[in-house]
């Protein structure tokens, strides 16, 4: 067994036939089939299977692929310190849902952590994307969230995936408008006055076989709903139909603030607990010790 076997096996599973995998990564598609073919008499296991309309990633095939990303990651991780020609430089990487906090702690570390060269990585991703990173180490850090509608959910994903949670603060539940808004004046709105205006809210459409929001009330029936996975446009949406978003107040990205968008207590509770993750049994970098640092400078939980 060997990487590009690896590699090539996670294309195929992201593609929608042989054929297509084989374009993506420049090989024919018999040299392909022939690769697959080899590896599945080595692991003696069957991973996909050829349908009429393409390809079928089988059960075991599911369970291998996901051992797969976890070597190539690592190979990648390797390959990245200690073969690429520039040994010198640090690495750190950290995936979040969207907390301004988060940026400013690694905005203060990448001030404090004196190195000449460096290649950084902030990943502004979906709730089961940042699990992905973490346990498969293309992330140290991940920053996360969880409301009482999901944390049974994401506490056995925790577990599953060999993840420790540390928890920070919590957050009641607020709405965002733009300042024109015809409630933007409110002091307090409940879900029956915005009943007639669009809530837009992060997709967080993905293979997880969960829902795992990102936000409050992620279980909540809404009238009207538009999902976009795009903070611009979610912005622009707000803004040119008296749309309105739910989050967490004053951990809103600072600078839609100043923009004119305005924050709004909800009636409606649901709070959410904020905190980062880690791999179990892994040993942080210094680099990643540091952010964690920073990260508790805000934790406001015993």
């Amino acid at each position: 067994m060997t990487i590009l076997q690896l590699k090539y096996a996670i294309t195929i599973a992201n593609s929608g036939s042989f054929r297509e995998a084989a374009s993506k990564l420049f090989v024919s598609q018999p040299a392909l089939s022939t690769t697959m073919k080899e590896l599945e008499e080595e692991i003696g296991i069957q991973l996909f299977e050829r349908t009429n309309k393409g390809i079928r990633v089988t059960k075991s095939g599911e369970d291998f692929i996901i051992y797969a990303k976890e070597a190539v990651s690592q190979y990648k991780i390797i390959e990245d310190r200690f073969i690429d020609k520039d040994k010198n430089k640090s690495h750190f990487s950290v995936s979040m849902q969207h907390y301004v906090f988060a940026v400013h702690a690694f905005s203060s570390v990448v001030k404090k952590y004196k190195t000449e060269k460096y290649v950084y990585a902030v990943r502004e991703t979906q709730t089961d994307k940042v699990l992905d990173d973490v346990r498969d180490l293309k992330s140290e850090v991940g920053i996360i969230s969880y409301s009482k509608n999901n944390v049974k959910v994401m506490k056995k994903l925790f577990r599953d995936y060999g993840l420790k949670f540390e928890a920070l603060l919590i957050r009641e539940t607020y709405v965002y408008v733009w300042k024109e808004h015809p409630l933007a004046d409110m002091d307090e709105l409940s879900l029956n006055d915005l009943t007639q205006y669009p809530c837009v809210s992060f997709d967080q459409n993905s293979d997880n076989e969960f829902y795992l929001s990102e936000e409050a009330l992620g279980d909540y029936d809404f009238t009207k709903l538009i999902k976009t996975s795009d903070r611009a446009t979610s912005a622009e949406l707000m803004t040119s139909l008296n749309g309105y978003s739910i989050g967490t107040g004053n951990m809103v990205d600072s600078q839609a603030l100043k923009e004119g968008f305005i924050a709004i207590k909800l009636k409606e509770e649901d709070p959410l607990t904020i905190g980062y993750i880690v791999k179990m049994n892994h040993k942080l970098s210094d680099i990643a010790e540091q952010y964690i640092r920073e990260l508790l400078k805000y934790k406001e939980l015993k």
